[in-house]
């Protein structure tokens, strides 16, 4: 079964960043998407059901952490493994994320190894 990943993020330079990134996962079989908003992003992952989503906090429509408490609460997704990426990082954002249920929490600048490596991780690829 095709692993697949949904990078979200309002910003284009951040999206091609991870894709960047993450390119070489699809020699693996892991399908890339893309999302630039809270609400393209909820409706990629209900139809989708991808494994990893990179998610932004701060998005237009609807938020990160809407997004992921609709994801893990609402629709009990438990299988859409969910890293919140953000600019933020205060203690206070971190809790909320873990709130909603991220399941981990980055911030921006993130180093491309280690999203790599989590990535790796989460999808079971060595």
């Amino acid at each position: 079964m095709t692993k697949k990943l949904l990078i979200v993020d309002d910003e284009p330079h951040i999206r091609l960043l991870l894709e960047q990134t993450l390119e070489d996962l699809e020699d693996q079989g892991v399908e890339l998407l893309t999302a630039d908003n809270g609400e393209d992003a909820l409706e990629t992952i209900t139809t989708e059901k991808p494994n990893l989503v990179f998610l932004d906090v701060m998005m237009p429509k609807m938020n990160g952490f809407d997004v992921c408490h609709k994801v893990k609460n609402e629709l009990k997704l438990e299988d859409v493994f969910i890293i919140m990426l953000t600019a933020k990082g205060q203690e206070f954002d971190k809790q909320k994320g873990n709130e909603v249920g991220a399941d981990i929490y980055m911030t921006k600048p993130f180093d491309p190894d280690e999203v790599l490596k989590k990535s790796m991780e989460v999808l079971g690829l060595s």
